[in-house]
């Protein structure tokens, strides 16, 4: 029995709690909501005013305003001053630009020709105009026209002469249609109003029609103000039937709770005031206090929820402990069997160490010997280009041989002229046989260091100069496509220098028996790649192409080759991050071996 009270006690404390917690966290969600909400309206409002609060001061400039008012009695000026106020209000698009004396008295507006023209009235009463001529400086006010009635925001400003003093005041009317068009009520607020309250919080903007021109002032002694009537003519005003419901528990002090009594009935809300730009007035954003009903639910389920979870793990842990002294002997015998596993496990990582140390030299071993590979199938490529070299040596040093001689005749005749000119020629062709050696020693030196952004151009370039210092380049067509600007790509310029020498290689030995042997290269970009591809007229790769990327896989003699360019070729393009493929060309009789790189900035 007192098991039962505990637990019954203990549910109503969590039904307490959870009801307390979620109305905390209802209202906060509702104050939330309302405080964005009354954020966003009113920094929307303080862009309309920061729109149109610098024209009067503008208009006030304009000199014609100024002989205007000087010039009161000239029906002529007067015409002018009426035309250009219609410029002026067109240009802005406000609804109303009138000018007024130091009494008032308007004198000029843009309205003239209408039959509520604004030419004759006086509103010296007006605030927008008293203030102007106190103070001097611009002024907002907001009411309702005299003449039409509509709502409207005043700028006005006053209008001084040479010497500084006030001569009248032009004001600016701007329909209050302006913001009501921006005035979007919040979707996830489906139970949300608004209002804009005056300084004696009246309302002149609200999203209830029938809240506007109402007074929202909860406990008022007396009557509104003359000021506040005046600005509003023509209407009631009548208060609204607020009730103070008090502050609820972890809200800020901008929040309130209030209910507003209508015709269909009492609504509460959760209010929220918030002061706006420049004027004295104020949003006060009221939302429904319904949802925290259904967060409050929502917290007594989950703490339903959460109290039955508590429950049924004490109710199991107290049968796991009955249960406990049970297995108490069981446990030892677990113990040893662990115990003697644990031998067996150790026994078998220090097996599996070993044998990822043995792999981890293997794998080291194995990189070591992939390099020693590439740079021996460079070296081999270099052997097989030397009968090249050796042709393309001979004829230099010929050439510096019969020159040397010719220079001693030379000398003997005292004819210095034609023996500077000899040593010049064999200067040439040193700095030929220098430029050639010193291709071959660049693709014969290891890559170092990480891939890095290079021209693909050079690495093509340099490629070309090894391969046509072969005798057996003669007479084959090679066509460079060379672009104009750099092709900067992720690489390293010695890896793909022998990746183009090994693909020019092949294309060079696939159309030396054609009639009008032909090997194109053309780089193009690609989807954010760089896409070089490698062309020739030759008779084409076997039926299965991906065959031809396998080591030791050729269809050459054994002096052409021993299969392993192709197959390196391949590992040094995908350690660079790139792919290389080779087909058969759809265009005609030959293959294309096509290399992908990825783009890469040019760096200073």
């Amino acid at each position: 029995m007192p098991l039962r009270i505990g637990a019954f006690l203990l549910l109503l404390i969590t039904l307490g709690l959870s009801w307390l917690l979620g109305g905390w966290a209802g209202y906060r969600q509702v104050e939330q909501e309302s405080l964005e909400e009354s954020f966003r309206y009113r920094q929307l409002v303080a862009n309309e005013l920061n729109r149109y609060l610098p024209i009067p001061e503008l208009m006030a400039e304009h000199p014609l305003m100024e002989r205007a008012l000087l010039n009161p009695g000239d029906p002529q000026v007067i015409l002018q001053a009426n035309e250009e106020m219609q410029r002026m209000a067109t240009i802005v698009g406000s609804s109303d630009v009138y000018l007024m004396d130091t009494s008032g008295l308007t004198i000029a507006a843009n309205n003239y020709l209408q039959e509520d023209s604004f030419v004759g009235s006086n509103y010296s009463f007006r605030p927008y105009f008293s203030e102007a001529m106190a103070r001097g400086d611009s002024v907002i006010y907001f009411a309702l026209g005299l003449m039409s009635g509509v709502r409207g925001l005043y700028f006005s400003h006053p209008i001084r002469s040479d010497r500084g003093k006030i001569l009248g005041v032009i004001a600016v009317k701007v329909l209050v249609h302006e913001l009501e068009s921006q005035w979007h009520r919040p979707a996830s607020l489906s139970e949300a109003e608004m209002v804009v309250l005056d300084g004696s919080g009246v309302s002149f903007l609200a999203s209830r029609p029938a809240w506007l021109y109402r007074d929202f002032t909860v406990s008022r002694q007396g009557e509104l103000p003359l000021e506040t009537r005046q600005r509003y003519p023509d209407r009631e005003l009548r208060p609204m039937q607020i009730e103070q419901l008090g502050l609820p528990w972890g809200l800020s002090e901008r929040s309130a709770k209030i209910r507003i009594q209508s015709p269909e009935g009492g609504q509460d809300y959760l209010t929220v005031q918030t002061p706006l730009p420049r004027l004295d007035w104020t949003l006060q954003v009221m939302v429904s206090t319904a949802p925290v009903l259904w967060t409050r639910l929502a917290f007594v389920v989950g703490g339903i929820a959460i109290y039955l979870g508590i429950l049924l793990a004490w109710l199991y842990l107290r049968e796991r402990y009955r249960r406990e002294a049970e297995l108490a002997l069981r446990g030892e015998q677990l113990e040893r069997r662990v115990a003697e596993r644990t031998r067996d496990l150790e026994r078998s990582n220090q097996q599996l160490l070993e044998e990822i140390s043995e792999r981890e030299r293997a794998q080291s071993e194995l990189r070591e010997t992939q390099q020693e590979l590439i740079q021996a199938a460079k070296l081999a490529v270099l052997g097989q280009m030397s009968a090249g070299l050796n042709h393309e040596m001979n004829q230099p040093l010929t050439a510096i041989q019969t020159y040397a001689r010719n220079s001693r005749r030379f000398l003997e005749k005292g004819a210095e002229d034609m023996v500077d000119a000899n040593l010049a020629e064999i200067i040439t062709l040193c700095d030929k046989m220098a430029e050639l050696t010193r291709q071959f020693k660049v693709f014969a030196r290891k890559s170092e260091g990480p891939p890095s952004g290079v021209d693909l151009r050079s690495s093509v370039d340099a490629a070309l100069k090894i391969i046509k210092a072969q005798k057996h380049t003669s007479g084959i067509d090679i066509r460079w496509n060379r672009p104009e600007q750099p092709v900067m790509c992720h690489g390293d310029l010695i890896r793909i220098e022998q990746v183009m020498v090994n693909l020019l290689a092949n294309a060079v030995q696939a159309v030396e028996e054609r009639e009008a042997p032909v090997v194109t290269i053309e780089v193009e970009p690609d989807n954010g790649q760089w896409r070089c591809t490698v062309r020739d007229n030759g008779y084409g790769l076997p039926g299965n192409t991906e065959q031809i990327f396998e080591p030791f896989f050729t269809t050459k003699s054994v002096k052409q080759g021993l299969g392993l360019g192709l197959s390196i070729s391949r590992q040094i393009v995908d350690a660079l991050g790139g792919t290389l493929t080779g087909r058969n060309r759809p265009d005609g009789p030959g293959a294309e071996f096509v290399l992908t790189l990825q783009k890469r900035e040019a760096t200073e």
